[in-house]
């Protein structure tokens, strides 16, 4: 997707770029985010010069949650509300284009997408607001970018597309955890099928 292609109709979604994920001493940074600065900021000042919906993410988690390792999970500690490592990465958006912030998992819940959480303890999802929030701007089309490509990025991209958007995930613009070439021909085959069309794949 090029600049051409944004407009008003159009929402761009930048994932989870905060501290835990961007930055080098964050608790789950991802190789080669913090380099992603710049070029998100670029193309969030593309999107915004053409009356595009910019929503930034971040996960926003109490101390003690499922998602982390010590209380059952899979992850290390990230993104406690209130923290350093919460916050989102220095630089980002500095001219205050983007219009809406979801936080994800605030009370708790799993989960990856921007769109869609699940209870704690449960096989209930809840949604985040984002859809409602799109459909109110008339938004049609949704192009995502950030952190992780393999994780949270993909998961949003997905949840975009199975809610009836118009899905791009620009792959240049995102970093996975897992930079293996048997998980990037995992998830962009799943993306595929969810209906995501990625630009700058490996």
């Amino acid at each position: 997707m090029n600049a051409a292609r944004y407009d008003e109709s159009t929402a761009l979604v930048v994932v989870d770029m905060q501290n835990d994920f961007a930055h080098p001493d964050g608790s789950l940074f991802v190789y080669g985010g913090d380099t992603l600065v710049g070029p998100i900021n670029d193309e969030i000042a593309v999107a915004a010069a053409a009356g595009t919906v910019v929503v930034l993410t971040q996960d926003w988690h109490p101390p003690s949650t499922p998602h982390f390792v010590t209380y059952g999970g899979v992850w290390p500690v990230h993104c406690v509300a209130g923290t350093w490592g919460a916050e989102l990465v220095d630089g980002l958006d500095p001219d205050h284009r983007a219009s809406a912030v979801i936080r994800k998992g605030t009370n708790g819940e799993d989960g990856y997408s921007a769109f869609m959480m699940r209870r704690p303890g449960s096989s209930t999802d809840i949604a985040t607001g984002l859809a409602g929030l799109l459909r109110e701007r008339d938004v049609e089309r949704v192009v995502v970018v950030g952190l992780a490509s393999d994780v949270c990025v993909a998961a949003t991209a997905r949840s975009a597309a199975e809610a009836g958007f118009g899905t791009v995930l620009r792959w240049e613009l995102s970093r996975p955890v897992d930079a293996s070439e048997q998980t990037c021909v995992e998830v962009l085959a799943d993306l595929d099928r969810a209906g995501v069309a990625v630009t700058g794949a490996p």
